[in-house]
């Protein structure tokens, strides 16, 4: 790659490509880690075969993307099938959000120390023998528990295929690779639930894990043929001299990994997560979910003191904290994200449980989101870019608020009248509040904690849809009309809860 105009030809983004870049709500938290990773102005040398490096780690991270979505609208099948309650079902969902949300930072520091092909090779073929895993699963039981390691090997593959681009490109062309790698992984996200459905009508539910193996095989094959072994050392690179002390803290490898850290905040998530499931489901509040409720809660507190007491080691330096932007900005994250977690989790199951759409159906009404988002986050970024964070922040969670409102009118009529509006309203309220949440993110702390405080915010973004699908199952578990009204329930919880978080923008976030 000599020629640089061809370079730049190559890799920039057609106008469609770069707004689909915010096409699913999850990727603006994903956008914020690409922005982070390539803010150093570091000079590697060039991949060899570009376009293939590009389509490796697009290939690796589209696994994780899909099927973080693609789940979602075969849990009524899968529900049938196993004969699995409203319980097991979340825990379907949450035991690939649990390792996730909790091991993300961890696999970005792996990559650093053990290098990032090795780490990425690894996750892939952990995410590749727990779809087989759960393909084959002949219970429940079984399914929820390939779908901790599927959560675990994504956790590895994610900030690593992402990372590998920074060590393959240089100048505009990492940033151009960077955009694609995003926009292709949103529009992965995107497409989904429609491919999801479709897999489930033609083929069964069991298709939508087999389908995996494939493209994780040719990920490994193409991740061994033409990704680099290991990334540069700090002193082989070249830096800008503006960017020297960015470059360095970035490419300077993990002396240790907080495994501490790490094991503590996934215990403490499974434990607190377990007890709001087993807490909202048939069950109810009892001794064994209050306990493991009091459990989590003591085990998290006890993560910040190993965080503490970690320093630069800690996979989350409570440093950060120091800006009350950013906390801010995260438990706005945490409260937005996981209102609309719980919607794109129970909407497609009461479509098809309650109206009688096909799984294709139910994965097709999800689509004007997407479309909504990518046309509408472009001229909301530039908007904010002269407003400020603050108005944006706070009018688009109370847009979406407006959404779930209309969404309790969902059950029974035409989609034209009743989802189709609230889809639309709940698009508009997340467009107008992406873009700007990626840019403040990365603006609330100082340049050589970007990478992690970004990398946070995408961590926090998944546990608000862990925590609000272990609410869910009471919903999960009801039919008929019982199903109607606990969705018309968490509907209006939701809408709540966007008030909430539109709440932290206007108090935590300057303007």
């Amino acid at each position: 790659m000599k020629n640089d105009e061809f370079r730049t030809m190559l890799f920039a983004p057609p106008p469609r490509v770069r707004r689909a870049m915010s096409a699913v709500p999850h990727q603006g938290c994903d956008r914020a880690i690409a922005a982070a990773a390539g803010a150093p102005e570091v000079t590697p040398a060039p991949a060899d075969h570009p376009r293939i490096v590009l389509a490796t780690t697009i290939l690796a991270s589209s696994l994780a993307f899909i099927d973080g979505s693609v789940v979602n609208v075969g849990l009524p099948a899968i529900g049938r099938s196993l004969h699995a309650d409203g319980g097991v079902l979340s825990w379907i969902i949450n035991g690939y959000l649990l390792p996730l949300s909790a091991l993300l930072l961890l696999g970005g520091a792996a990559g650093d120390r053990f290098g990032r092909r090795r780490i990425l090779v690894l996750g892939v073929a952990l995410f590749a023998l727990a779809s087989a895993w759960c393909a084959l699963a002949p219970t429940a039981t079984l399914l929820v528990a390939g779908r901790i390691v599927q959560g675990a090997g994504a956790a590895l593959l994610m900030p690593n295929s992402l990372a590998i681009l920074g060590t393959h490109f240089q100048g505009e062309a990492r940033g151009r690779a960077i955009g694609i790698w995003a926009a292709v992984g949103a529009a992965a996200g995107a497409i989904g639930p429609l491919l999801g459905g479709w897999l489930v009508d033609v083929t069964g539910w069991r298709a939508i894990f087999f389908i995996n193996l494939p493209l994780a095989a040719a990920t490994i094959v193409l991740a061994l043929r033409y990704l680099r072994a290991d990334a540069p050392a700090a002193g082989d690179l070249r830096t800008d001299d503006a960017a020297t002390g960015l470059a360095r803290a970035a490419a300077r490898p993990a002396a240790t990994l907080d495994i501490a850290g790490a094991a503590t905040a996934s215990i403490g998530l499974a434990a607190l997560t377990w007890g709001l499931t087993v807490a909202t489901s048939g069950a109810g509040l009892h001794w064994q979910s209050g306990l493991g409720i009091v459990v989590g809660v003591v085990l998290m507190l006890l993560f910040l003191r190993v965080e503490q007491r970690a320093g630069d080691s800690a996979i989350l330096p409570l440093s950060l904290f120091h800006s009350h932007s950013f906390s801010g900005l995260n438990l706005m994250t945490f409260l937005l994200y996981g209102a609309l977690g719980a919607l794109l989790l129970v909407l497609p199951f009461v479509l098809i449980e309650y109206d009688h759409y096909s799984a294709s159906e139910a994965g097709a009404a999800l689509l004007p989101l997407p479309v909504v988002i990518a046309l509408a986050s472009s001229t909301m970024g530039r908007l904010a870019g002269k407003l400020g964070p603050r108005l944006p922040l706070t009018a688009g969670p109370i847009i979406v608020a407006a959404g779930f409102m209309l969404a309790m009118r969902i059950g029974g009529g035409s989609y034209w009248t009743t989802t189709l509006p609230a889809m639309l309203v709940i698009a508009i309220g997340m467009a107008v509040a992406v873009a700007p949440l990626t840019t403040a993110v990365l603006s609330s702390v100082d340049a050589a904690h970007s990478g992690v405080a970004s990398g946070f915010n995408s961590a926090v973004a998944r546990a608000g849809g862990l925590f609000t699908t272990a609410l869910l199952a009471a919903v999960l578990g009801a039919q008929g009309a019982a199903l109607l009204d606990a969705f018309h329930v968490a509907a209006l919880a939701c809408a709540v809860t966007a008030l909430a978080s539109a709440g932290c923008a206007y108090r935590w976030i300057a303007a």
